[in-house]
């Protein structure tokens, strides 16, 4: 095999000779190439980081950077907006004047305020803050959950990938991976009055017996198709139905999903409304083993009317936030979650004449915490009007290096795409170390 060559010069006879005798033991030309393709991946082993779990935090529609984690104050006030600024923990960092919370949990926090890309349309934005890829049309770039949910699969029978309420959108998904790396969805918000988890209950009229009846004939018939089929749908529903069955006759593992269980004061805290909820469940899941969470809270694309619609919706993510980040370190749990804050883009600098902001990639924020994460830091920095980075601008492919890095998964890893084709986790990003504890 060594004497097919990889740096592209034709191979010579005494090659062909040798493809030919392994056609001739049962494996053709494509079976070899495609085994060679499989040796030459680079296969790095996994192991766990300080972050054992994340909870991805996403703020769908953009959020103004300029108008919650780095207002520019001495700005002209066309740039800065008509909503004032609040003193953080951390010595000259300031925040909007709604997030009176999150400025006392600041020194628990690194504020990266020199995200830049290029993408300014919203599918296209969300694909990279959720794959760490730019979109293509020929491949469909699994998220982060997803690589996560591959790597380190199952834990305590729960899920490894939850999605709050529901999977987000298409690039939440698992891509080229088996479907079996999808999300688990809630199928419903936990902030609703009678909230329960889709299909984690059995049936009316079906008890414990019959459960147990039905699971056996399951197993049996996909045992009869595995034999005779290989197809990523079937081997993805069986692996649903494992899940299923795990969470269905786990006590342990359904609580988790049992929000009412939580004293009613630590609710209040968090919000009853649906960022304080969502929030709270989400750490309910990373401490009960879940290891990847994905939320979504609000809609931050505000062409019109931003200070009214900042004050509405940024209080209750200032509370929620906050009451997470003080809840997890007060139970041990913050240095080994990882918490991330991320939006598709920024906004313009400048106020539209609708008295809002339209979309801007070229720099805004993300936020960091926790599992690995150095605590109460500025990483990076957007020029006076925050139209773009001023300095050590963060990449998108830097930005999930560095979290897959506190996972403990090395980003030049190579997963494999149809057709067998090695495909690393994330192409050219590196470690930002001045972000890591």
């Amino acid at each position: 095999m060594s004497s097919i060559s990889r740096n592209g010069s034709s191979p010579s006879r005494r090659s062909f000779m040798q493809v030919g005798a392994i056609s001739g033991l049962g494996l053709t030309l494509d079976g070899f190439l495609r085994n060679q393709a499989k040796a030459d991946t680079k296969t790095y082993e996994t192991k766990e980081g300080k972050a054992k779990s994340v909870i991805h935090i996403f703020l769908p529609g953009g959020s103004a950077h300029q108008d919650s984690w780095d207002p520019k104050p001495n700005a002209p006030i066309e740039y800065r907006g008509e909503m004032g600024t609040i003193k953080t923990k951390l010595d000259g960092v300031l925040f909007n004047e709604h997030m009176k919370k999150t400025a006392e949990v600041a020194d628990k926090i690194a504020i990266c305020r020199s995200m830049t890309h290029g993408e300014a349309a919203h599918e296209r934005g969300t694909h990279n803050m959720f794959t760490g890829y730019r979109p293509s049309p020929a491949l469909q770039y699994p998220s982060f959950g997803a690589v996560v949910s591959h790597e380190f699969g199952v834990r305590n029978s729960l899920p490894p990938y939850v999605a709050i309420p529901s999977m987000p959108n298409t690039f939440a998904g698992s891509g080229y991976l088996s479907s079996k790396f999808a999300p688990f969805s809630l199928g419903a918000d936990p902030a609703n009055p009678g909230f329960t988890v889709q299909d984690l209950a059995l049936p009316g009229g079906v008890d414990d017996k019959r459960f147990t009846t039905r699971k056996n004939i399951l197993t049996a018939v996909n045992d009869h198709f595995a034999t005779r089929e290989r197809s990523d749908n079937i081997a993805a529903m069986d692996t649903f139905y494992q899940q299923a069955y795990s969470l269905i006759s786990s006590p342990k593992a359904k609580e988790a999903f049992n929000i009412n269980a939580e004293d009613a004061k630590l609710r209040d805290n968090y919000g009853r409304n649906a960022a304080g909820q969502r929030f709270l469940m989400a750490r309910r899941l990373v401490e009960a083993g879940v290891r990847f969470v994905s939320l979504t809270y609000g809609g931050w694309d505000m062409h019109t009317g931003i200070k009214a619609g900042m004050a509405g919706q940024l209080p209750q993510f200032d509370q929620a936030f906050a009451a997470l980040i003080t809840d997890l370190s007060q139970r041990g749990l913050l240095d080994s979650t990882l918490v991330m804050v991320s939006s598709e883009f920024g906004r313009t600098p400048k106020i539209n004449a609708t008295a809002g902001r339209d979309h801007w990639p070229k720099v805004f924020s993300v936020v960091l915490a926790g599992g690995g994460i150095k605590k109460g830091t500025v990483y990076g920095t957007s020029d006076a009007t925050a139209t773009e980075p001023e300095d050590d601008p963060l990449t998108v492919e830097d930005l999930s290096t560095t979290v897959y890095n506190c996972l403990g998964v090395n980003a030049d890893k190579e997963l494999m795409a149809p057709g067998n084709r090695p495909i690393e986790i994330v192409d050219g990003g590196k470690v930002v170390k001045a972000l890591l504890a």
